[in-house]
C-alpha cells in the first residue's frame, strides 16, 4: 500500500496596515517645521489697556512731512534738490533737516552707471546720521 503524501500550506493571516511609518513621517515633518518658521515677535505690536489711549496707532500711521531725494551720477557726485553736494555738505544738510523733522524719509536714486562706492559712502553718512526712513531706488528707463 502506498501512502501519498498531502502537503498543505498554512493559511497566510490577512495583512495588517501599520501606521507607524506614517506617524514617525508626521513627527519628523513636524519638528523640521517647527525647526525652520519664524514666529511673530509679539514685543514689537504695541499693546495699551482700556484705560490707555492707543498712541501707537497713530504714531505707526503718520506720514513723513517731508521725503528727501539725493541722486547719484555715473561720475560719483551727488545731487540734492538740484544741487550737487559732497560728502560734508550732504552730512550737514541731513542733520539740520532731521532736527526739523524727524520722519523724514530719504530716498536714493543711483544711476544705472553710479559706482557702488558713492552709493555706501551715502548710506554710511545716512546711518551716521541717524536716518530712520532710509530707501534705496533703482528707475529703469520706459521702452
Amino acid at each position: 500500500m502506498t501512502q501519498t503524501l498531502k502537503l498543505t500550506r498554512p493559511k497566510r493571516g490577512a495583512h495588517l496596515i501599520s501606521l507607524v511609518p506614517m506617524i514617525d513621517v508626521l513627527l519628523i515633518l513636524l519638528v523640521f517645521f517647527m525647526v525652520t518658521s519664524t514666529y511673530l515677535n509679539l514685543d514689537m505690536i504695541p499693546a495699551s489697556g482700556p484705560e490707555q489711549p492707543a498712541t501707537g496707532r497713530v504714531e505707526a500711521t503718520a506720514v513723513p512731512s517731508q521725503t528727501l531725494m539725493i541722486r547719484l551720477g555715473a561720475d560719483g557726485s551727488m545731487a540734492l534738490g538740484g544741487q550737487n553736494l559732497d560728502l560734508a555738505t550732504l552730512m550737514e544738510t541731513l542733520t539740520r533737516v532731521l532736527l526739523e523733522a524727524p520722519l523724514t524719509q530719504v530716498l536714493i536714486l543711483p544711476s544705472g552707471q553710479a559706482q557702488t562706492q558713492s552709493l555706501i559712502s551715502v548710506l554710511d553718512v545716512a546711518a551716521e546720521v541717524g536716518v530712520q526712513r532710509l530707501r534705496v531706488v533703482r528707475l529703469d528707463a520706459q521702452p
